[in-house]
């Protein structure tokens, strides 16, 4: 009876510092994120600041959860050295209480809380993002420079009844449908070169590309403009939506139908099947902040160091950091697993903080 009563009670404690240093990350994500649109929009003629708040509101959910992982980090930290300064966990432990039974709660909330925040949290998340593109490109009336993945941007090909062609857009908004700074490469049905067109914007309909602001190139007549051009195409939405939608655009529980279209349409998915593994491993990254911040923070004030404590849980949260990012990059770029990529901080990470625990706690 007392274990579970003091069980109860550590999962609480744990469950409110970490909401509470949550909280404060959302907040001060969102007042830098919204200090940066200010400073950005300075030179927007239809800025203003509402539009601005809504935007950089629109977006917190997505920016937070990149920092979700450090902010289960500080809270076990916060939770566990309150605990010790208040002299709890000396008295628990003359109880005959481990460290593992003060752990074992802190991991079964972080697990929770990583699940949530996988099937609730982030298909919110996603949805909010796109909403926030979508304001953006309506206040600016263009697509931004912001949404620009790389300098190639992105591609797909697709096939007609006047041959095949090559899309490259840099930058696309409503997850495919509305393309910008759009190149068309054109081949007959022999598979010979036609010609080259470019447009502002490309928008699909049924059964075509309208594109806006149009420049056609072609070897056997002089370059053409139009103000619209009409382009055949067989790609439904959803094909299309896998080709240019990015991967932090896409819920949850869309990203296995997005990874078999990828799949059949000969594609590469490495950007979707990344996500998809991260967020089926964050409830067991943030078990593993719960490690590593415990192997940390379990030393009793009156030994002192708690400086150095800090500053070690700090300093391993950033290189685990460094080594996600790392990962993810590979992944991304195909030079390594995208499972592998996503599961390496997991493993690192707890592995870490368990070893740390155990011979701290058993010798």
């Amino acid at each position: 009876m007392v274990t579970g009563t003091l069980s109860r009670y550590f999962a609480m404690r744990f469950l409110s510092s970490v909401l509470g240093t949550f909280v404060g990350v959302i907040v001060l994500a969102a007042m830098i994120d919204y200090f940066e649109l200010m400073r950005r929009g300075a030179d927007w003629p239809h800025a203003t600041a509402w539009i601005l708040a809504e935007i950089s509101m629109f977006r917190i959910p997505q920016l937070t959860e990149r920092i979700m992982p450090f902010a289960v980090l500080v809270g076990t930290m916060s939770c566990y050295l309150t605990l010790s300064r208040r002299l709890e966990l000396v008295i628990a432990r003359s109880v005959g209480i481990s460290a593992w039974q003060f752990v074992a709660p802190a991991l079964i909330m972080a697990f929770l809380f990583g699940t949530v925040a996988t099937v609730a949290y982030n298909p919110i998340a996603a949805l909010l993002h796109e909403r926030s593109k979508r304001l953006e490109q309506e206040m600016l009336n263009e697509t931004p420079s912001a949404l620009q993945e790389s300098s190639s941007g992105f591609w797909v090909r697709q096939k007609s009844t006047d041959g095949a062609a090559i899309i490259n857009a840099q930058s696309s908004q409503q997850q495919g449908s509305n393309l910008g700074g759009v190149t068309v490469y054109t081949f007959d049905n022999t598979g010979r070169f036609h010609r080259r067109i470019e447009a502002k914007t490309a928008e699909l309909e049924q059964g075509y590309w309208q594109l806006d602001d149009v420049h056609i190139f072609s070897t056997a007549t002089p370059p053409q403009t139009a103000d619209s051009y009409r382009l055949p195409t067989n790609l439904t939405l959803a094909q299309v939506r896998e080709s240019f939608a990015t991967p932090e655009t896409v819920p949850f529980w869309e990203l296995p139908n997005y990874i078999e279209l990828a799949d059949k349409a000969g594609l590469t998915a490495a950007g979707y099947r990344l996500q998809y593994n991260e967020l089926i491993a964050r409830p067991f990254l943030l078990s593993a902040m719960v490690l590593l911040a415990a192997a940390v923070s379990l030393r009793f004030f009156r030994f002192g160091g708690v400086q150095k404590m800090v500053l070690s849980g700090i300093s391993a949260g950033f290189l685990l950091f460094v080594l996600q990012k790392i990962t993810e990059d590979m992944g991304k770029s195909e030079l390594m697993a995208p499972a592998i990529a996503a599961w390496i901080p997991v493993i690192v990470g707890g592995l870490t903080g368990f070893i740390v625990l155990l011979y701290q706690e058993d010798g």
